[in-house]
């Protein structure tokens, strides 16, 4: 499989890695960083109306965790941002570690994180535009 999309973000601590790619018209994710990449989790999401009723997409989410791990929030906000965005079911999984993380680390992960979700979500939708072409 090829990476349709790499992202890389360097932190102030560590880095953090998105690969993303599609698997038919669906999309396959992992997320790494920090001193121990690994897999902690595996979220599957899928598109639906949101439950506002404005008429806006949003997505169902199904987690797999490791006991102990704490990935899902990471692994989630990919996979629920690709397939709100995009209308299709997608899978993320991966892991970042670090010891003794500080909140305000945590925060620059996550933020870190849906910036690059971002990213890719729209390089994606040109990445499909172009081969429909």
């Amino acid at each position: 499989m090829e990476w349709d999309f790499v992202g890389r973000k360097e932190l102030s601590f560590s880095w953090l890695e998105v690969r993303a790619g599609f698997v038919g018209k669906d999309v396959l994710a992992c997320i790494e960083g920090g001193e121990a990449p690994h897999i902690g989790c595996a979220v599957l999401a899928v598109p639906r109306l949101s439950l506002t009723g404005d008429g806006s997409m949003s997505a169902t989410s199904s987690v797999l965790n490791l006991t102990g791990h704490k990935d899902e929030a990471l692994c989630r906000t990919f996979a629920e941002t690709i397939s709100k965005t995009l209308g299709v079911t997608a899978v993320c999984t991966g892991g970042f570690h670090m010891d003794g993380i500080l909140p305000e680390q945590i925060k620059e992960v996550a933020g870190a994180l849906n910036g690059l979700a971002k990213e890719a979500a729209l390089c994606l939708a040109l990445y499909r535009k172009k081969e429909e072409i």
